[in-house]
């Protein structure tokens, strides 16, 4: 592969290229193979890097280790603000999440927020709670538990402030970072008032990395001229990513049509109503902005599809189509809905790592909803084979940042009729992620002449030395896929270790 000025200028074999370039400088790979770099359709910069520079939870196995790992970290970390996330009391042999009295018996007044693994719902200590006279009023609100909903918002707000603006910049050059070593040269940074805040997306999009960031702020509008108003406030590529419809599963705050298994009185949480699902999906198109909502639960997804449907009543299909609209997660979906988001042109933003995480006969999906509508969550081919066009995201710091584990989770989901083939996962997860923002040049996201030169170097594990030529299966000899050569990826198959990241040219990692 050449490369000049940033694009791929020629593919062949070896010895043409070296004729054809003789001042060219050479790197031999030895071994080593190229693909197109990834692209991660979902996350959360500044809540990643937090969580790599900082507290994590996701490795507690009990509510008591739980709270040791927090008195570890308060401990050794003087900073005024304890921030933490990643615990998961649905794997614990109690199921119980730690009270704020016992976060007040280890912390004493000192702040501290710590999130669920889904970020929908977080412990408060009570020297943060007491930072907000109105929080005991506000929906989702706990006096003892954990806090979600309106409640949550507010809290997250408050621990927010409390954080630096150079806590907020070494979490985010940190998160960069590690998205450039995980083979990433582009995420879509789902943005927003109730998520991290404008200043807080006003200065990751002053950063200077090589990994290229596509925001989106999940606002509501009621008018097309708000919508205008807003991009050009913001900046943003839309009105999209984390607008919330609903929450999460783990948090029992996904809005479902029937009651949670484990909480027969609960459906979860409506965070915004579908008159106002209707008027901003409305606005949006008018103003040719691209829109989009957070769903979880098959109610939540109903009415975002249900309002998609009433303004292509009004404004024809092709209006909507045009804008690139999108739905961040759309856990729970029918055939039938996903065949009119896919005759529509809604683009699907999924995360099949949660699925790895959470799915299977005896995972979180199972205890919160049953086994029969657990099975039925992240149908990948469903979408798929209705024409809903796929992106691959991490939604970190919820999971790994890591591209190849969405794409084996996709490739090896736990309702294998929900799985789809490597060809069709390695595409979600790099040109996916371009077309998703808008780019449909056909030649971003691949490695073909005149495409913009972003590829990943990738480090396969020990050849089998009894079967020499299986590392790398070519799950594809059609050239027209564009898709290259893939390691195997069953769960006994070490995951490709990244090696540089190359965006346009310039090399960002390696």
């Amino acid at each position: 592969m050449a490369v000049r000025d940033g694009v791929i200028a020629w593919l062949g074999s070896d010895a043409v290229g070296r004729d054809q370039f003789p001042g060219a400088t050479v790197v031999d790979l030895d071994g080593a193979f190229v693909a197109p770099g990834f692209v991660d359709s979902h996350i959360h910069l500044t809540a990643t890097g937090l969580l790599l520079t900082g507290l994590d939870l996701g490795a507690a196995t009990s509510r008591e280790h739980c709270l040791a790992l927090i008195a570890e970290h308060a401990a050794s970390h003087p900073d005024p603000l304890v921030w933490g996330h990643g615990w998961d009391e649905s794997r614990w042999p109690d199921s119980a999440a730690p009270s704020a009295a016992e976060l007040d018996a280890l912390l004493g007044d000192r702040p501290a927020y710590l999130t669920r693994v889904d970020l929908h719902s977080a412990l408060a200590s009570s020297g943060l709670r007491r930072r907000v006279p109105e929080l005991a009023a506000a929906s989702g609100f706990s006096e003892h538990g954990p806090l979600s909903g309106d409640a949550h918002h507010l809290i997250r707000a408050a621990a927010r402030d409390l954080l630096t603006s150079t806590q907020r910049a070494a979490a985010r050059a940190a998160a960069l970072a590690a998205a450039a070593a995980a083979g990433i040269v582009a995420v879509h940074e789902c943005a927003g008032p109730d998520i991290g805040g404008l200043d807080d997306w006003r200065e990751l999009r002053a950063e200077q990395s090589g990994v290229e960031v596509i925001g989106y702020w999940g606002e509501a509008v009621t008018s097309p001229a708000r919508a205008r108003e807003l991009i050009a406030e913001t900046g943003a590529h839309g009105l999209a990513g984390d607008l919330f419809i609903d929450g999460a599963l783990g948090s029992r705050t996904a809005w479902l049509c029937e009651p949670y298994a484990d909480a027969p009185e609960c459906v979860g949480n409506c965070y915004l109503e579908p008159e106002a699902i209707t008027a901003h999906v409305r606005a949006c198109t008018q103003a040719g902005v691209t829109a989009g909502f957070h769903v979880i639960g098959d109610a939540a997804v109903s009415a975002a599809v249900a309002a998609f449907e009433r303004v292509v009543e009004e404004l024809g299909v092709a209006a909507v189509a045009r804008c690139g609209h999108r739905l961040e997660h759309v856990e729970m979906v029918t055939a039938e809905q996903a065949a009119r988001l896919g005759a529509w042109g809604v683009v699907a933003s999924i995360q099949p790592n949660f699925d790895a995480r959470w799915g299977g006969a005896d995972g979180m999906y199972a205890q919160r909803l049953g086994i029969d509508r657990g099975r039925s969550l992240n149908p990948v081919a469903l979408l798929a084979s209705q024409g809903v066009p796929l992106a691959f995201g991490s939604d970190a710091p919820v999971t790994d940042l890591n591209p190849w584990l969405g794409v084996r989770a996709a490739v090896c989901h736990q309702t294998p009729d929900s799985a789809v083939s490597p060809r069709a996962a390695f595409a979600a997860a790099t040109r996916g992620g371009w077309r998703a923002a808008g780019v449909h040049d056909g030649l971003t996201g691949t490695l073909v002449p005149g495409a913009p030169a972003s590829y990943a170097v990738w480090e396969v594990g020990e050849l089998d030395v009894a079967a020499p030529n299986t590392a790398v299966q070519r799950w594809s000899t059609d050239p027209r896929s564009r898709v290259p050569a893939l390691p195997r990826l069953s769960h006994t198959d070490a995951m490709p270790h990244c090696r540089q990241t190359v965006r346009r040219g310039a090399v960002i990692y390696g």
